[in-house]
């Protein structure tokens, strides 16, 4: 008889950890509590115009590279067409008045940013070399079992800021160099050196959009699952995972069903899954540690629609920093915000020559919305449209300083808010990134994907890493407890 496996929660942990176990022979159940499959997948339209809630480019897509392997094994990647952004400058950082570009591989970065910075050469170098020992040091990033352990536990307890300043000493490039700290929501002298990593390794192997949005990510894994006789479903609230002395053995949904599971497997917040298990098993400090854990900020974001063939498609993305310095953006008052934007162009089509819609991001504590907690969508009242209203103004206002004349080329735009990010992901103080990631923290207090309940595992965002590299590792590794890690590896190889 097959195993049967539930998931709660259809984001990309979800899905993946569906996917994976699917192949492997268990019978999978999704439970997606909204109407719509994908968390930080998700896409929304309005009219015509589409939009990217979360995912908005990804690294190390290309044949050969890490996130291409993951894509292909799970056989999702003949379904999502790739735009690749600019290799000379996928990112440029706008810092004190300069752009500063960010190129794909070794000759091209050290380079590009050595002509601003000429007596940083060598500098640039081993900041390069040491971004790739310590990505390697990674076995579900480098898909390598005879890692450097070593490498691994130094850099989870050394600070982004930390190790950068230890190999650079102009001042200047630290701070560009740290400048995609917006991709993880790093805090300085708390945020480790892996994360930044990590992430810099896989965008700098490559850099591409997905052509109509990742939620065709969510769609193609969903059918994966549902072509191995699986099954996805939405409008189904996990409200408790039930258990008896030795196990989970169900879980139940808001609605009184009941799903028989040898597997549970958690791809929601970790909080949020303390507060459905009542077993004995999970001991008091273990969940009050979950539960009081802190999480990453969130964001405002305002989705812009741009009047028809007046906005050139830009093949990269933008951050703009208004301060003397990219940390401490999430610490801010009314008179300084945003301290910075992320600024991002939709690829609604291959090959696109003018943007159809755009993004801007920046922090937003959930302190500011606050007031309006537990109302519900569309019912915040006047205040809050109000409030969002004057939010985008500052933000589009903010962007023009780097790109005079933009308001007019702007049809209509939407808003979101850490409430949105709570009502489409559940996620606790609409966290960006879920639980902080801390070298405070990690090795005595890290989450990791198992629990003291041997068959309820963790996935998402939360465990190893963010975004869809991060996940879908993740989702390896929690694969990995019911699969062994040799035999993940080895099919990962294999594909």
């Amino acid at each position: 008889m097959m195993k049967k496996c539930v998931i709660i929660g259809s984001g990309l942990g979800g899905l993946a950890c569906g996917c994976i176990l699917a192949k492997n022979g268990y019978e999978v159940t999704v439970l997606e509590q909204g109407a719509q499959i994908g968390g930080c997948l998700q896409c929304f339209r309005r009219g015509d115009a589409l939009f990217e809630t979360g995912m908005h480019y990804i690294g190390s897509a290309e044949p050969g590279q890490v996130l291409y392997t993951f894509l292909h094994y799970l056989g999702v990647d003949q379904k999502i067409q790739l735009s690749k952004l600019n290799p000379k400058g996928y990112d440029v950082i706008s810092f004190k008045g300069q752009h500063y570009l960010m190129a794909n591989g070794k000759e091209a970065f050290v380079e590009t940013l050595a002509q601003q910075f000429p007596q940083s050469r060598e500098e640039l170098s081993r900041y390069y070399d040491l971004v790739k020992q310590v990505a390697s040091s990674w076995a579900m990033h480098s898909l390598r079992k005879d890692v450097d352990l070593n490498v691994n536990a130094e850099y989870q307890m050394r600070s982004v800021n930390e190790v950068i300043d230890s190999l650079i000493s102009d001042p200047t490039l630290r701070e560009v160099l740290a400048g995609i700290v917006p991709l993880y929501a790093g805090e300085k002298d708390h945020t480790p050196f892996y994360v930044h990593a990590l992430i810099a390794d896989s965008y700098d192997q490559s850099a591409s959009r997905i052509v109509g949005g990742s939620s065709v990510v969510a769609d193609a894994l969903a059918d994966a699952i549902r072509e191995r006789g699986g099954q996805v479903l939405v409008k189904r609230m996990a409200c408790q995972i039930e258990c008896d002395d030795k196990q989970a053995t169900a879980v139940i949904t808001s609605d009184g069903e009941r799903y028989a599971a040898d597997l549970v497997i958690s791809a929601i917040h970790p909080a949020k899954t303390m507060q459905m298990v009542q077993s004995r098993l999970i001991r008091p400090a273990y969940r009050q540690r979950i539960i009081e854990g802190r999480n990453s900020t969130s964001a405002f974001t305002v989705y812009l629609k741009f009047r028809k063939d007046s906005v050139p498609y830009m093949d990269h993305n933008f951050y703009y920093y208004r301060g003397d310095s990219v940390w401490g953006c999430e610490q801010y008052d009314e008179a300084l915000w945003p301290k910075f934007l992320l600024y991002m162009h939709f690829c609604q089509e291959a090959n696109p020559v003018y943007a159809t819609t755009g993004e801007i991001l920046t922090y937003m504590t959930m302190d500011e919305v606050r007031q309006w907690e537990g109302t519900h969508v569309g019912r915040r009242g006047e205040s809050y449209e109000a409030f969002k209203q004057k939010k985008a103004e500052a933000a589009i206002a903010a962007l023009e300083e780097e790109m005079p004349g933009l308001s007019e080329k702007i049809e209509a735009y939407y808003t979101s808010t850490p409430l949105t990010y709570i009502d489409y992901t559940g996620v606790p103080e609409g966290a960006l990134y879920g639980m902080m990631k801390d070298v405070d923290l990690l090795g005595s207090a890290g989450v990791t994907s198992r629990t003291r309940v041997p068959n309820l595992l963790l996935s998402g965002q939360s465990i190893t890493l963010h975004g869809m590299m991060g996940v879908l590792a993740g989702s390896m590794v929690t694969c990995s407890e019911v699969l062994t890690m040799e035999e993940i590896i080895s099919q990962l190889n294999q594909a």
